[in-house]
């Protein structure tokens, strides 16, 4: 019965606003196991090679999420556009099963009741357990039978029809993030079409997605920790302290007063999350240092309104749908792969060492309860444990400081695969390759995917952004 799905001939049709960019769509078994039952529609995307001569197949993008960036698949080839991979490869895109203009899971939106709190007391922590409950609930009525069959190693199933459908042999590949992950999945399935290989921001192999979001914490506070080091050296232009211990001295002091201003904790939240998310920009450590030293001024005089002008570019992370609309379910769906404690204390438990170990960068979030400690369905299958047997080594792409996929996610990638690390040495960027904009590694990638020509086996290159020009203290 598979046979037929990889019999299909997509029927492409040009983009209205762009003739060379062309979508179709086909479709794929919604259970592997079962190919005679339900089927759903997986949509795609494709920007022809530009050097037809030269061309040696098909190059095949997934992104993060999990969930393909909430539908951004089939935009994969747009951002390819006009590189050196584009001239001898097809660039194929595609929304993964479950988002996008593929068939879509669905959850119903739930609001939190829990408040937005990045060091939350103890009595407020069973609020964000029932609030991970009832949106488990809310997944469940809207995603119904499909939610089972989400699932990474579907979506490597749902790649190799892809494969087959284009008419190819063997697909060349580059993932982000969890993308890397599907990516590490499908050569584990499908050895013999699989030919070059990119995994950029890797997901740790031997972590389950509960241990993937608690070392999200510690990356974030190793950024931290580098730029109270910096921001120590020059203690003569940021007046923070010329110790790193007195620079966090003076990030909590900060703490201190913006929690006395009488506005509860969304300014202090507000300030933990910048100080981690700009901590991982290292172009933007000077900003950081100023904005402790101008918000130790505002709160100290009292004045809510100018701190909260000063942290107003910073995220909340909180939804802006209505209760009980409808939005896509996949992150959830994906992340209850694995197992998750059922007992809420032990979340609880972490949730008190995160608020006093990692409150930047909204660290206490990721300790807290998931929809996975409330499951309301038992997986199709168990995950897949990649291993490399039978296609070419590949390349993974890692920055040391990545604070959303630890750096040691990379190497153990790496070291399980066979694959060479290329190391972005003093950085904090995320999916790096073509969509960081880092052109230290877009030739070394370009190269491998160009001409086979792989870094050494440990190779290592220069962040996007470098720290800023401050000049240190004298001695």
């Amino acid at each position: 019965m598979l046979t037929d799905f990889y019999a299909q001939r997509p029927q492409w049709s040009p983009d209205p606003d762009d003739e060379l960019l062309e979508h179709a769509t086909i479709q794929v078994p919604r259970d592997y196991a079962e190919p005679g039952g339900e089927r759903i529609e997986i949509a795609l995307s494709r920007r022809r090679a530009t050097a037809p001569t030269r061309r040696r197949g098909i190059l095949l993008g997934v992104n993060g999420g999990p969930g393909g960036d909430w539908g951004a698949g089939r935009g994969l080839p747009d951002r390819f556009a006009g590189t050196p991979p584009h001239e001898v490869y097809d660039l194929i895109g595609f929304d993964p099963r479950g988002t996008g203009a593929s068939t879509n899971l669905l959850a119903e939106v739930t609001v939190p009741r829990a408040p937005f709190d990045s060091r939350p007391p103890d009595e407020l922590f069973p609020q964000f357990a029932e609030d991970m409950r009832l949106r488990e609930e809310a997944c469940a009525r809207a995603g119904g039978e499909l939610r089972r069959h989400i699932s990474t190693a579907n979506t490597a199933r749902d790649m190799d029809v892809i494969r087959g459908v284009l008419g190819e042999q063997r697909l060349t590949f580059v993932g982000y993030a969890y993308g890397a992950y599907v990516g590490a999945v499908y050569g584990t399935l499908f050895p013999a079409h699989l030919d070059r290989s990119v995994l950029d921001s890797c997901v740790h192999p031997d972590w389950s997605w509960r241990e993937q979001f608690l070392w999200q914490g510690d990356a974030v506070r190793r950024n931290v920790e580098r730029w109270a080091e910096w921001t120590a050296a020059r203690r003569l232009h940021f007046g923070l302290g010329d110790t790193p211990e007195l620079v966090f001295a003076a990030v909590e002091d900060v703490v201190v007063r913006l929690d006395g201003l009488g506005q509860g904790p969304f300014l202090r939240t507000l300030f933990d999350g910048a100080v981690g998310n700009r901590a991982a920009d290292r172009g933007q450590w000077a900003e950081l240092g100023s904005l402790v030293g101008e918000l130790g001024k505002a709160a100290g005089a009292g004045d809510a309104e100018a701190c909260r002008r000063l942290l107003q570019e910073q995220g909340t992370w909180r939804p802006d749908d209505s209760e009980g609309s409808l939005r896509v379910g996949v992150l959830e769906a994906i992340t209850l792969e694995h197992e998750w404690p059922a007992e809420p204390e032990v979340y609880y438990q972490d949730m008190r060492e995160f608020r006093e170990r990692f409150p930047y960068g909204y660290g206490v979030l990721r300790a807290q309860p998931w929809v996975g400690a409330f499951r309301a369905f038992e997986p199709a299958e168990p995950p897949v444990v990649p291993v490399r047997a039978g296609y070419p080594v590949g390349l993974v792409v890692q920055a040391d400081g990545d604070p959303m996929d630890h750096y040691d996610g990379g190497v153990a990638m790496a070291e399980r695969l066979g694959h060479h690390l290329l190391t972005v040495e003093d950085s904090g960027e995320h999916e790096v390759y073509v969509l960081g904009g880092n052109p230290h590694v877009d030739a070394v990638v370009h190269r491998y995917l160009v001409d086979g020509e792989l870094p050494a086996r440990r190779a290592t290159c220069p962040g996007r952004t470098p720290r800023p020009d401050v000049a240190a203290d004298p001695d």
